[in-house]
């Protein structure tokens, strides 16, 4: 059986942001399992115009449906803005549909209260895009895994939850995969 390909969203696009510190940490503890191909999918790499202002042809909407076409699951790095997830993840939700449907996903979600908030608006989207979101979900804090709010250092105790997701996030997605 091959093994399947785990895509790691980065939910922000903003200057400064952390996500890339925390898809790098994921992506180091999910390679160490050799379970399954991984790989940090950036949704700032597509270049995505706002959705509603583009009559379609852009190539980065093409380049990201192709993307999401060919993993099987996804770990999505959620940061929490105004209790909800940054305005550029849900562009880049709707800029796809049957390229997200009967696959997986894991979420990872930081901010003031962990991200909680943020994670609990993504599953409801998730749910829309016929995506099977998975039960256990890391909860980063700004106050105790980020100095200076800018340098990730994570707890320990992340590791077990992160091994744990990840062990969901393949079992779901190798049992979808029979459905696409």
């Amino acid at each position: 059986m091959t093994k399947l390909n785990i895509g790691i969203i980065l939910g922000s696009t903003r200057q400064g942001r952390v996500s890339p510190q925390v898809g790098e940490w994921v992506k180091g503890i999910a390679e160490q399992r050799g379970d399954a191909n991984y790989e940090i999918v950036d949704i700032a790499d597509f270049n995505l115009p706002f959705l509603g202002t583009t009559d379609g042809t852009e190539p980065g909407i093409a380049a990201w449906n192709q993307k999401l076409a060919s993993l099987d699951g996804f770990v999505f790095v959620v940061q929490e803005y105004n209790h909800s997830i940054t305005g550029a993840l849900k562009n880049a939700l709707d800029f796809a549909r049957e390229a997200w449907n009967d696959k997986a996903a894991g979420i990872i979600s930081y901010g003031s209260t962990g991200g909680a908030r943020a994670a609990e608006h993504l599953r409801g989207i998730l749910g829309e895009l016929k995506i099977a979101d998975v039960r256990t979900h890391p909860t980063l804090s700004l106050f105790t895994d980020f100095e200076n709010g800018s340098v990730f250092k994570p707890a320990e105790l992340h590791l077990t939850n992160v091994n744990t997701m990840l062990d969901e996030v393949n079992a779901w997605s190798g049992a979808l995969k029979p459905l696409r």
